[in-house]
Protein backbone atom coordinates (compact mmCIF):
# COMPACT_ATOMS: atom_id res chain seq x y z
CA UNK A 1 0.00 0.00 0.00
CA UNK A 2 2.80 2.36 -0.84
CA UNK A 3 0.63 4.04 -3.18
CA UNK A 4 -1.60 5.63 -0.03
CA UNK A 5 -0.65 8.51 2.73
CA UNK A 6 1.18 6.45 5.88
CA UNK A 7 0.11 9.51 8.12
CA UNK A 8 -3.74 8.94 7.22
CA UNK A 9 -6.42 6.54 9.99
CA UNK A 10 -7.38 3.79 7.55
CA UNK A 11 -10.86 3.65 9.23
CA UNK A 12 -12.77 6.87 10.13
CA UNK A 13 -15.86 7.58 12.05
CA UNK A 14 -17.72 5.88 15.15
CA UNK A 15 -18.50 2.07 14.97
CA UNK A 16 -22.11 3.06 14.29
CA UNK A 17 -22.83 5.72 11.69
CA UNK A 18 -24.51 8.98 13.95
CA UNK A 19 -26.57 11.30 12.43
CA UNK A 20 -27.12 13.19 9.68
CA UNK A 21 -25.95 9.45 8.53
CA UNK A 22 -26.95 7.26 6.69
CA UNK A 23 -27.91 10.01 3.88
CA UNK A 24 -29.83 8.98 0.72
CA UNK A 25 -28.80 10.16 -3.12
CA UNK A 26 -30.45 9.71 -5.93
CA UNK A 27 -30.08 10.92 -9.49
CA UNK A 28 -28.78 10.38 -12.81
CA UNK A 29 -25.36 10.25 -13.98
CA UNK A 30 -24.26 13.32 -15.58
CA UNK A 31 -20.97 13.60 -17.68
CA UNK A 32 -18.95 15.48 -15.83
CA UNK A 33 -15.51 17.48 -16.86
CA UNK A 34 -13.82 14.24 -17.91
CA UNK A 35 -10.98 14.57 -15.70
CA UNK A 36 -11.92 11.04 -13.47
CA UNK A 37 -10.88 8.50 -15.94
CA UNK A 38 -8.54 10.33 -18.54
CA UNK A 39 -6.08 12.69 -16.04
CA UNK A 40 -6.36 10.51 -12.31
CA UNK A 41 -7.25 7.04 -13.55
CA UNK A 42 -10.00 6.85 -11.30
CA UNK A 43 -13.26 7.30 -12.60
CA UNK A 44 -16.78 9.35 -11.33
CA UNK A 45 -20.16 9.16 -11.57
CA UNK A 46 -20.81 12.67 -11.46
CA UNK A 47 -24.65 13.37 -9.76
CA UNK A 48 -27.32 15.78 -11.51
CA UNK A 49 -28.26 18.62 -10.34
CA UNK A 50 -31.60 17.99 -8.66
CA UNK A 51 -29.28 15.31 -6.33
CA UNK A 52 -27.11 18.23 -5.43
CA UNK A 53 -29.77 20.45 -4.19
CA UNK A 54 -29.78 17.90 -1.09
CA UNK A 55 -26.53 17.72 -0.82
CA UNK A 56 -25.33 20.85 -0.55
CA UNK A 57 -28.38 21.78 2.51
CA UNK A 58 -27.75 18.76 4.42
CA UNK A 59 -23.80 18.19 3.96
CA UNK A 60 -20.31 19.94 4.08
CA UNK A 61 -17.78 19.96 1.14
CA UNK A 62 -15.15 17.30 1.46
CA UNK A 63 -14.98 13.31 0.75
CA UNK A 64 -17.45 10.87 2.49
CA UNK A 65 -17.78 7.11 1.98
CA UNK A 66 -21.06 4.52 1.58
CA UNK A 67 -22.31 2.09 -0.43
CA UNK A 68 -23.53 2.66 -4.58
CA UNK A 69 -26.07 1.02 -6.84
CA UNK A 70 -25.95 2.09 -10.37
CA UNK A 71 -29.05 0.90 -12.96
CA UNK A 72 -32.03 -1.44 -12.22
CA UNK A 73 -33.12 -2.39 -8.62
CA UNK A 74 -32.24 -5.05 -7.76
CA UNK A 75 -28.25 -5.28 -8.84
CA UNK A 76 -24.60 -5.32 -7.18
CA UNK A 77 -24.15 -2.32 -4.49
CA UNK A 78 -21.18 -1.65 -4.39
CA UNK A 79 -18.73 0.60 -1.92
CA UNK A 80 -17.52 4.44 -3.15
CA UNK A 81 -16.20 7.25 -1.98
CA UNK A 82 -17.41 10.63 -3.23
CA UNK A 83 -15.72 14.05 -2.88
CA UNK A 84 -18.45 17.08 -2.78
CA UNK A 85 -17.37 20.39 -3.41
CA UNK A 86 -15.22 22.90 -5.67
CA UNK A 87 -12.24 20.86 -6.50
CA UNK A 88 -9.92 23.48 -5.53
CA UNK A 89 -7.17 21.61 -7.21
CA UNK A 90 -8.93 22.23 -10.77
CA UNK A 91 -10.29 25.96 -9.44
CA UNK A 92 -13.94 25.11 -10.54
CA UNK A 93 -16.59 27.41 -10.64
CA UNK A 94 -19.43 25.62 -9.45
CA UNK A 95 -19.85 22.31 -7.24
CA UNK A 96 -20.14 19.21 -7.81
CA UNK A 97 -20.24 15.85 -6.47
CA UNK A 98 -18.52 12.89 -7.57
CA UNK A 99 -18.75 9.22 -6.86
CA UNK A 100 -16.17 7.07 -7.12
CA UNK A 101 -17.59 3.59 -7.37
CA UNK A 102 -14.97 0.77 -6.09
CA UNK A 103 -15.52 -1.76 -8.64
CA UNK A 104 -14.28 -2.03 -12.30
CA UNK A 105 -16.68 -1.16 -15.23
CA UNK A 106 -16.38 -2.41 -18.84
CA UNK A 107 -18.24 0.81 -20.09
CA UNK A 108 -19.60 4.50 -18.93
CA UNK A 109 -23.15 4.61 -17.25
CA UNK A 110 -24.01 7.83 -18.43
CA UNK A 111 -28.04 8.65 -18.05
CA UNK A 112 -28.62 5.65 -15.73
CA UNK A 113 -30.15 5.84 -12.27
CA UNK A 114 -27.77 6.08 -9.21
CA UNK A 115 -28.41 5.40 -5.69
CA UNK A 116 -25.99 6.22 -2.77
CA UNK A 117 -26.36 5.58 0.51
CA UNK A 118 -23.68 8.29 2.88
CA UNK A 119 -22.46 6.68 5.23
CA UNK A 120 -19.15 8.66 7.17
CA UNK A 121 -16.97 11.75 6.44
CA UNK A 122 -13.16 11.08 5.12
CA UNK A 123 -12.03 14.21 5.58
CA UNK A 124 -12.27 17.94 4.21
CA UNK A 125 -11.35 19.26 0.90
CA UNK A 126 -8.65 20.76 0.41
CA UNK A 127 -5.73 21.99 -2.45
CA UNK A 128 -2.64 20.39 -3.49
CA UNK A 129 0.70 21.15 -4.60
CA UNK A 130 0.69 18.59 -7.35
CA UNK A 131 -1.43 15.73 -9.55
CA UNK A 132 0.51 13.35 -8.00
CA UNK A 133 -0.57 14.21 -4.13
CA UNK A 134 -4.05 14.71 -5.30
CA UNK A 135 -3.70 10.97 -6.46
CA UNK A 136 -2.48 9.50 -3.30
CA UNK A 137 -5.14 11.30 -1.35
CA UNK A 138 -7.74 9.57 -3.59
CA UNK A 139 -6.36 6.25 -3.36
CA UNK A 140 -5.91 6.76 0.40
CA UNK A 141 -9.45 7.50 0.72
CA UNK A 142 -10.43 4.98 -1.63
CA UNK A 143 -8.74 2.38 1.15
CA UNK A 144 -10.46 4.61 3.69
CA UNK A 145 -13.39 3.84 2.29
CA UNK A 146 -13.19 0.17 2.13
CA UNK A 147 -11.58 -0.19 5.02
CA UNK A 148 -14.52 1.90 7.17
CA UNK A 149 -17.19 -0.06 5.57
CA UNK A 150 -15.86 -3.60 6.58
CA UNK A 151 -17.24 -2.91 10.08
CA UNK A 152 -20.64 -4.38 11.02
CA UNK A 153 -22.85 -1.82 11.35
CA UNK A 154 -21.77 -0.28 7.59
CA UNK A 155 -21.75 -3.52 5.95
CA UNK A 156 -25.23 -3.99 7.13
CA UNK A 157 -26.56 -0.89 5.34
CA UNK A 158 -25.18 -2.45 2.11
CA UNK A 159 -28.80 -3.89 2.04
CA UNK A 160 -30.37 -0.46 2.73
CA UNK A 161 -33.85 -0.21 1.26
CA UNK A 162 -33.51 1.74 -0.88
CA UNK A 163 -31.03 -0.22 -3.01
CA UNK A 164 -34.39 -2.67 -2.89
CA UNK A 165 -37.57 -1.39 -3.20
CA UNK A 166 -38.45 0.59 -6.61
CA UNK A 167 -40.74 2.65 -4.64
CA UNK A 168 -37.86 4.06 -2.61
CA UNK A 169 -35.87 5.95 -4.50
Amino acid sequence: MSHINPDRPLIVGPEVPEAPYPFIIHGKVIKGYGRGSKELGIPTANLSEDALKTLYSELETGVYYGWAQIGDIPSEVYPMVMSLGWNPFYNNEKRSAEVHIIHEFSQDFYGVAIRVNVLGYVRPEQNYPSLDALIRDIKTDIEVAKQSLQRKAYEALRQSPVFLNQGDV
